[in-house]
This record gives C-alpha cells, structure tokens and sequence, in this order.
C-alpha cells in the first residue's frame, strides 16, 4: 500500500511539472503571439463563416454608418454643439468596424484610441456622466468580435484588457456611481470576445478535421494499393510457379532424351534445374511475406489452394452473374487464341470486378461482356446500363475484390502495360475498357530461295 501511495504522488508530481512547464512556455510565447496579432499593419480579411455569411460587407458599412450617426447625436444632445474634436473620433470610432474587414488589429488600435480620448473628455472636461455611449460601445464591440475571429485567443484576452482599462482610465477622474455605462460596455465586450474565441476555435477544428480527414484518406488509398498490389503478386505467384515447375521439370527429364548426353551437359541442365527449384523456394519464402493477414481472408473464400482462373471460365462466372439476378450478355470479336497465364487472369479478374461493380452499384441494370482479340493483344469491354432499382448488395461469389474495384483493376492493366478507362455512358450507364497488350509472336521470315 505504501508503495502504490509513492506511485501516485509520483504520476501527480510529474502531471503538475508537465503543466507548470506548459504554463511557462505559454507565458514565453505570450509576448511574441501579442506582437504578431497585434500589430497594426497585419493584413488579415475577413474569413468565411456560417454564423457571419449573413453579414455581407455592404451591411457592415451600412450597419456602422449608422452607429456612427446615433453616436454623434448622442454627443450633440450631451454637448450642445460638439466641438470638433469629438466629430473626428465618431468618424473614427465608425470607421474601425470597416478596417476590421481587412485589418483587424489596426482597427482595434484606432477604436480604442478613440474610445480612450473621447471617453477621457466627456468625462474630465465636459463634464459628462459616461466615458462611452451606447452607439460607441456597439462600434467597439463589432471590432472586438471581427477582431477576435482572426487572432488567438491569448491576443483576443489582451485586447479586452486593454479596451477595459482604458474604461477604468477614463472613469478616475469622475465617480463610478455617475458612469452607468461602464459596466454594460464590459459586458458587450467581454461577450464579444468570448463569442469571436469560440467561432475562431470551431473554425479552426474544422479545419484540422478537413485536414485529418484528407490525410486519413491518402493513407486509406495507399494501404488499398499495397492490398491491391499484394493481392495481386499472389495470384500471379500461381503462374510464375508453375513456369518454373515446369522448367524443373525438363531440365531433369532432358538428359534421357539424348543417347549419349556428354557430362557438360548433363552438369547444365542440373544447373538449369537447381536454379528453378531455388526460385520456387524463394517464391513461396515471399509468398507467405505477401499473404500476410490476406491469407485467412483468401482460406475463408476456398480460393487459396485453388487454380487462377483463365478466360475458359468466363462462362461459368457469366452463369453465377446471371444466377444472382444480372441480365449479361457476351461476345467475342476476332480469333480467340491462347494468351499468358498473366493476361489472362488480369482479363478474367477485370471482368469479374466491372460484373461485381454493376451489381453493387447498378441493379436491374443489363451488362454486357465483349472480348476482341486484335494483333496488339485483347481488348475487354463491360458495360451496364441505368440502374432500376435502388444498390443493394453483391453475392458472395462474385465479391472477389471488394471495396477498391476500380483500383485494382487499374492495377492489373498497368502491371502488364496495358491501359484501363472506366466512366459513365450517355444512357446514364457505365462502362469498363481494357486494353491488354499480348502481341502475336512474330514468324520467322523463310530465307531466299528456300
């Protein structure tokens, strides 16, 4: 028990270092933050917000206009006439409001000036009962609250306790009983302060939210292309590995062919096989690297252990469409003749996603498959048309990839240097195009006179 108790004094003895020290460096950047929110000839326009979009710039010179005037005839009926020197401040106490559209610490400097020197004369020399009127307090007040929107709040607080100090300034030489609106300016501008700190705050933490939120998205498309990229260096290790078998394979079978095979020979094709056979240890070593969490994923689905899938079996996931509820149709243009094992599982996969993508996102929609084998290679078009029904959901069958579709289908078309387009149709469908480079392999050309 003893122990525990040294524990705890120890956590809330470092907590109370850790917020002393924070409350020193605060009180060191203090003079430094005043200084660059403060400063007169800082340009800062006015930001965008919904709780001042009502608020268009022209009201504003409207709204301070006629503050303006209310203040002057206040000074006119408690002064009869004013003097001129109390014109000049109404003209600048008005004025502020529409300095602070763009420079908001200027105009807080010139409407406390203002607000200084016509309090100090109502008060000590014309014999007033109030250091501020009615109107200048709302003058002040708007410049506080634009003021207070733009700079942080430890300069927001350093403003009011300049503009309340200057109140109090102008109060000594009268007493407090005979100055009413005193404390109803503190109130206006304490107000104003804490309303212009809080819409600042909320602004700001959109805007870090806005922030985070891009960021996450970056590194949400990132992780989906390594998963798209792991997903599909484990496919294609079916086809790489069964090359190498098979070149293993005859390497070893190579020396029976021959009746007499000499010992070079036989040395580089037990070369030639060894090297296959450390190349599929090597596959399989960053096969199990890349399968990673995917690889329970893949047993769940029944497909780790199984064959990739070439374009003989389109048939059968055109059966498995039509079967879940989708109208497809399919046609073949040109030849049909046999591709790499790579080609054609990118092709197989490909159509599969664009069919998953119709049925997730378009149902009741018609699609339809075209193959066109051409000398460049294969060219692999889906197309659906309108939705008829609301998106609804994907049968498990063909949800192969789900959730980064057009990603991975990108992929596969860049991985063999092919090209893929998708968008929408002008009948309000979509369709998917892929262009797979498979060139015919040229023919040896006869000789002359053969």
């Amino acid at each position: 028990m003893p122990r525990l108790w040294r524990q705890n004094d120890h956590t809330s003895g470092g907590s109370t270092v850790t917020n002393t020290a924070r409350w020193e460096a605060a009180l060191r950047a203090a003079p430094g933050v005043l200084r660059a929110d403060l400063r007169p000839g800082r340009r800062d326009p006015l930001p965008r917000n919904r709780w001042l979009s009502w608020l268009p710039h022209a009201h504003l010179v409207l709204l301070s206009v006629l503050l303006g005037m209310w203040d002057m005839a206040l000074y006119e009926n408690a002064m009869d006439p004013a003097p001129g020197s109390m014109t000049l401040l109404v003209l600048c106490q008005g004025a502020a409001p529409v300095l602070a559209l763009t420079r908001p610490a200027a105009a807080f400097w010139l409407s406390s000036g203002a607000l200084l020197v016509s309090g100090a004369l109502t008060a000590a020399v014309f014999g007033a009962h109030w250091p501020w009127t009615g109107a200048g307090i709302a003058l002040h007040t708007l410049v506080l609250l634009l003021l207070s929107l733009r700079v942080r709040p430890a300069a927001a607080v350093a403003a009011l306790g300049l503009t309340l100090l200057s109140g109090a300034a102008a109060a000594v030489p009268r007493a407090v009983s005979h100055l009413p609106t005193l404390p109803q300016g503190s109130v206006a501008f304490v107000t104003a302060v804490v309303v212009g700190c809080s819409l600042r705050a909320s602004r700001v933490s959109r805007t870090r939210l806005v922030e985070q939120e891009e960021l996450t998205a970056e590194e949400r498309a990132r992780r989906a292309l390594l998963e798209e990229r792991g997903r599909i260096a484990r496919e294609l290790h079916d086809v790489v590995a069964h090359h190498m078998s098979v070149i293993s394979i005859q390497a070893q079978v190579a020396p029976h062919l021959v009746a007499d095979p000499s010992p070079e020979l036989r040395e580089n094709l037990a070369g030639i096989r060894q090297n296959a056979v450390d190349a599929l240890t090597e596959l399989r070593r960053v096969l199990g690297v890349l399968r990673g969490d995917g690889a329970a994923d893949d047993a769940a689905a029944g497909v780790r252990h199984a064959p990739q899938p070439t374009l003989d079996r389109l048939g059968e996931l055109l059966a498995n469409v039509r079967a879940a509820g989708l109208d497809v149709t399919a046609g073949t243009e040109g030849a049909p003749r046999p591709l790499s094992p790579g080609t054609e599982l990118s092709a197989y996969r490909i159509v599969q996603e664009a069919l998953s993508n119709a049925m997730r996102h378009a149902p009741g929609a018609r699609a339809c498959v075209r193959t066109h084998y051409h000398p460049g290679g294969l060219t692999v078009r889906v197309t659906n048309t309108a939705t008829t029904r609301p998106a609804g959901g994907v049968s498990p069958g063909l949800a192969r990839e789900p959730g980064h579709g057009l990603l991975g289908m990108r992929e596969r078309a860049a991985m063999l240097g092919g090209e893929l387009a998708a968008g929408p149709t002008p009948d309000g469908g979509w369709e998917v195009t892929a262009t797979l480079p498979a060139p015919l392999p040229t023919q040896p050309h006869p000789k002359d006179g053969s």
